[in-house]
């Protein structure tokens, strides 16, 4: 005979059942929003990607232009605006920087005094740089910063005696620091092969070829756009963005089938 005991009991098993059931519809319906939520923000992003990536190659068209619509490459600023995306872009000549490959001891020790290091770690550094190009000198002598320097500073890795590949491969230095590559990085450049141009060269660069006496090339303005660095910045009403930062460099004149060769292309550190 069925009692009020069983009833109750069995009704509460059917509550605790459909309070299971719901909790389970909300925590499948709350996945479901989120992964929806999280495809679309990948799709926003590779959007604005595809917009900062073109953004390169409008800089790059403007700059090419011979039109009044030529793009100079001193650092303007230029904005554009394609429906609900704001893209920021930039061109910047390599000619105002300073070559670590082809630099003088005295203007790479110049250089660091200038971005602020001390006279001794100017000068361990600059032997260091020199090191990494050239780790014996021309008796086979090892230099300071050579391979025994990094093996006993427990470095996995020493000079391979090579010209810097990229201006961050100074950061693999022996004694430059994240703070030091920071402050040094900005003015250096591996694509530009002379001293710098003065009407392209920040104040750093300036004091630093002053302070050893170098003269700025003259003539230098007519190739200071054969190699720039270009920024691109897309940014949509959310305030999401995307950054491209481009080297690129300029064919010459009789090359209109590639008109540009890219150098670098990367996200900007940080960004």
């Amino acid at each position: 005979m069925r009692t009020m005991t069983d009833g109750g009991f069995a009704l509460l098993i059917v509550l605790w059942t459909v309070v299971l059931l719901s909790f389970l519809a909300f925590a499948i319906a709350s996945a479901g929003r989120g992964q929806i939520h999280t495809t679309d923000l990948l799709r926003l992003h590779v959007r604005l990607q595809q917009e900062a990536d073109g953004g390169v190659w409008e800089a790059a068209f403007h700059l090419l232009d011979t039109s009044a619509g030529h793009w100079g490459a001193d650092g303007a600023d230029h904005l554009i605006r394609r429906g609900n995306t704001r893209l920021d872009l930039r061109i910047t000549s390599e000619a105002g920087r300073i070559n670590p490959n082809i630099a003088s001891t005295g203007l790479l020790l110049a250089l660091l005094r200038a971005t602020g290091s001390d006279m001794h770690e100017a000068q361990a550094l600059t032997l260091n740089i020199r090191a990494w190009r050239f780790p014996a000198s021309s008796d086979g002598a090892l230099l300071p910063g050579g391979p025994a320097a990094y093996v006993a500073a427990g470095l996995p890795y020493g000079p391979p005696g090579t010209p810097f590949q990229s201006v961050g491969e100074l950061r693999l230095v022996l004694g430059m620091t994240p703070v030091l590559a920071a402050r040094l990085i900005p003015h250096l450049s591996i694509y530009w092969d002379d001293e710098p141009v003065v009407e392209q060269a920040d104040p750093v660069v300036r004091q630093a070829m002053m302070s050893v006496g170098n003269t700025f090339p003259t003539g230098g303005m007519a190739r200071a756009e054969q190699v720039v660095s270009i920024e691109s910045a897309a940014m949509d009403r959310s305030g999401a963005r995307a950054f491209r930062h481009a080297i690129i460099m300029k064919a010459p004149a009789d090359n209109a089938a590639v008109p540009v060769r890219v150098l670098e292309w990367d996200i900007p550190e940080g960004k």
